[in-house]
């Protein structure tokens, strides 16, 4: 692989660059995989891949080699999410600045795929996650990936970072994992060097800046920014901690490492705002760095405007919905268009706020929608953490379940009705069974297309 000469002069002063292992380790053709479990779902299955635990992020799994996740029926049903394993330091950072995570309202910005954004609902389980993709096709991925995990804490949203002032001072936590040049990814992958270059770097530079600047404004005084990049240059990285803790009265936090770690600390040439670097050749994972601030300027109080769209389903809906799935009242469905979904009570007057400035994709879980005396069931319901112990289940192997993913026709025991398919205690999504076939409901966009 052959990196490019601008990049390995432009690190020579980068701390903790070591340009001949740098060079090897791209050289090397190594590959490492790593994936990150649903805290719930894990404790559903007794399915244990073999790996070795990463040690800043204890749901977090290094893999001894990379399967086909395309046949593995845990995949699709979000039992885990394939994510770099230095991402995955973000749940260090989080247990150390935010040990209390109940109730708190965090924004991840950039979230497409989802990668943190499905961290995010995990450590923060008892709080409200937005969810926001700028990009409208990226933003349906995410729906995807936040669908399977399953949580039901999170609002995806597809808005430009300026849309969220109208919010004022709402969020405790910001998180921007911000568009960038991409140096971080050549060993995964090597088609990304062709668009690197050092006028690249600066557009991505000024990009950054123009993204936290329009965001900062929704961060609560006190509240915690986290910013991260998959690049390794100094411009869009140290350079803007100088610059939010120099120009935008950020406070510079840090994050206690080990040594064995790896993990690079650094500090930014002005005001000496710590950052951590991530080098492939001295950490198992790709190139990253993450650095965390304080809010400290004076917060205005906003008067908030709700969103008389979000709907309450009528009193015979309401009982048809809860005589199918039997939510406790820390639960509260409302109706959009023909389907209803389930928010926790909690976050109902957020969920109206937000819809009053804020383009949402997917709110809570859905629960189905109402045909006559029937209820259709989402496939968000069957991935989902709401119970559904009640429903009947069909426990299949693994040719089955490909077959079921694939969306073929399914020969299959299983009592009349709504029927959840399961994969060694994981739930893949709904099948009805009538007296002479089984429909598969498996989403139609979401099959397994290869053989």
């Amino acid at each position: 692989m052959s990196l490019p000469n601008e990049l390995i002069q432009s690190l020579q002063h980068a701390t903790g660059f070591h340009e001949d292992a740098f060079r090897q380790v791209h050289s090397s053709g190594e590959q490492v995989t790593a994936i990150r479990f649903h805290p719930d779902k894990q404790q559903r299955t007794s399915a244990k891949p073999d790996g070795e635990l990463i040690p800043w992020c204890e749901h977090g799994l290094y893999l001894s080699e990379r399967p086909s996740f395309t046949l593995d029926p845990h995949f699709h049903a979000g039992l885990y999410y394939v994510q770099d394993a230095s991402s995955m330091f973000l749940w260090k950072v989080l247990q150390q600045l935010v040990p209390a995570a109940a109730d708190k309202k965090v924004l991840d910005l950039c979230a497409a795929p989802g990668g943190k954004s499905t961290l995010l609902s995990s450590y923060f389980k008892d709080g409200l996650v937005v969810s926001n993709e700028v990009i409208k096709s990226r933003a349906a991925i995410l729906v995807e990936n936040i669908t399977k995990w399953g949580n039901d804490n999170v609002v995806v949203t597809n808005n430009d970072p300026a849309h969220f002032q109208s919010l004022g001072n709402y969020f405790d936590v910001v998180v921007v994992d911000a568009p960038c040049s991409g140096s971080g990814l050549f060993r995964k992958d090597p088609d990304a060097i062709g668009e690197w270059s050092l006028d690249h770097v600066q557009l991505c530079s000024q990009r950054q800046q123009r993204i936290l600047s329009d965001i900062l404004p929704v961060l609560k005084d006190e509240g915690l920014l986290i910013y991260a990049t998959c690049s390794y240059s100094l411009e869009e990285d140290e350079m803007i901690a100088d610059w939010l803790t120099g120009e935008m009265g950020m406070e510079s936090l840090a994050v206690t490492t080990e040594d064995d770690w790896g993990i690079v600390n650094s500090f930014s040439e002005k005001q000496k705002a710590a950052g951590y670097r991530f080098y492939p050749d001295q950490v198992k994972g790709e190139g990253f760095f993450i650095a965390a601030f304080r809010k400290k300027t004076a917060a205005h109080t906003f008067t908030y405007r709700k969103n008389a769209g979000i709907t309450k389903p009528a009193k015979q809906e309401l009982e048809q919905l809860l005589s199918f799935v039997p939510l406790s009242e820390e639960y509260q469905i409302f109706k959009q268009a023909d389907q209803f979904r389930a928010i926790p009570s909690k976050w109902v007057d957020d969920m109206a706020m937000l819809a009053g400035s804020l383009y949402i994709k997917k709110a809570g879980i859905e629960i189905g929608a109402i045909k006559g005396k029937d209820i259709v069931p989402s496939h968000e319901l069957a991935m989902s953490v709401l119970p559904k112990d009640i429903f009947n289940c069909i426990d299949v192997t693994l040719e089955q379940a490909l077959q079921y993913l694939r969306r073929h026709d399914l020969v299959l025991e299983g009592n009349k009705g709504w029927n959840l398919i399961m994969y060694e205690d994981i739930p893949l999504g709904w099948a009805k069974v009538l007296p002479n076939r089984i429909n598969n409901y498996y989403p139609q966009e979401w099959r397994i297309r290869n053989k």
